[in-house]
């Protein structure tokens, strides 16, 4: 569900806040909400989600509770909400511009450099400082909280409820069976993670993180989740540097972190099918269908 900017400016007023619709932004990328970035009668700038679905609304309520304990133990920005209803999430815009935007034909716009050295550290030490907080600090907040046994069991639950409604190309199955069966891939430790990190949640000065966005898929789980993206979009060796400063700054690795990282991000098509059942839309089912079974 899309909704208009007259609608957005009116929704927005019911809950006091007074913005000026032709201000109004829209950004459609995200699955769970509608976004969009617009100025206040006062000159302020606040970012509005609108949910797309009841379910998406229900959940928010965690991430709210996360947001306001995990925000005291971080030195980049994450989102405050100053106003939470079924309806509409709103916040003050923070610092930064984001990294990665669609344009008006549906492609992808970067706006830095994945693979500079200042982007390659920045990253690494954001990680680090995610993942070195204590998670008692946000476990009653409610969010998904796993053991490192309980991730690599959910994993193969998820890919086996997926296989059982959609055709799945033996290539594939082989190869996550492999990965699942091999304890070497697999990490002995969980740590809090946002579960989303790349560049359009990611809000930049230049090369370097200012801002967080979009907490949705926080949990305290598998700290890889949070590099897969970065793992796919930049040279071994620009990874490497990452990996290093995250290292340098307290974060944990092991042997295989790098080819885990690869490993996790080819279950996308997982993700994307339980999505699809979630939400019974038919262009996430025909999405899910082509990407677990992709043609020669």
């Amino acid at each position: 569900m899309s909704t208009d900017r007259s609608t957005i400016r009116d929704l927005a007023r019911a809950h006091g806040l007074d913005i000026t619709a032709d201000s109004i932004v829209i950004n459609e990328l995200g699955l769970d909400f509608q976004v969009a970035i617009a100025e206040a009668v006062d000159g302020g700038s606040w970012v509005l989600r609108i949910p797309r679905r009841p379910d998406a609304s229900a959940r928010a309520a965690v991430e709210g509770r996360f947001l306001t304990a995990i925000a005291p133990h971080l030195s980049f920005a994450v989102p405050d909400w100053k106003i939470h209803s079924e309806a509409l999430i709103a916040y003050p815009l923070l610092p930064g511009t984001p990294g990665l935007t669609i344009d008006d034909d549906g492609a992808p716009q970067w706006h830095f450099d994945v693979e500079s050295p200042e982007y390659t550290a920045s990253l690494g030490s954001v990680l680090a400082e995610l993942h070195t907080v204590d998670p008692a600090v946000v476990r009653d907040s409610g969010i998904p909280d796993f053991s490192h046994a309980e991730l690599r069991q959910r994993k193969r639950d998820d890919i086996d409820r997926v296989a059982a409604k959609f055709e799945v190309a033996p290539a594939l199955l082989r190869r996550w069976t492999a990965w699942l069966d091999d304890d070497s891939y697999w990490p002995t430790f969980t740590t809090v993670t946002h579960g989303e990190v790349y560049p359009a949640h990611q809000l930049m000065d230049g090369a370097v993180n200012r801002s967080i966005l979009d907490w949705t898929t926080a949990s305290i789980g598998d700290p890889a989740r949070d590099f897969m993206f970065h793992h796919a979009s930049v040279s071994a060796s620009a990874f490497e540097a990452t990996m290093a400063r995250y290292e340098e700054a307290g974060g944990r690795v092991w042997p295989r972190f790098a080819e885990h990282c690869g490993e996790l991000y080819s279950t996308s098509p997982v993700e994307l099918g339980l999505f699809a059942l979630q939400t019974e839309a038919p262009e996430y089912m025909a999405a899910a269908r082509a990407q677990l079974n992709p043609a020669d």
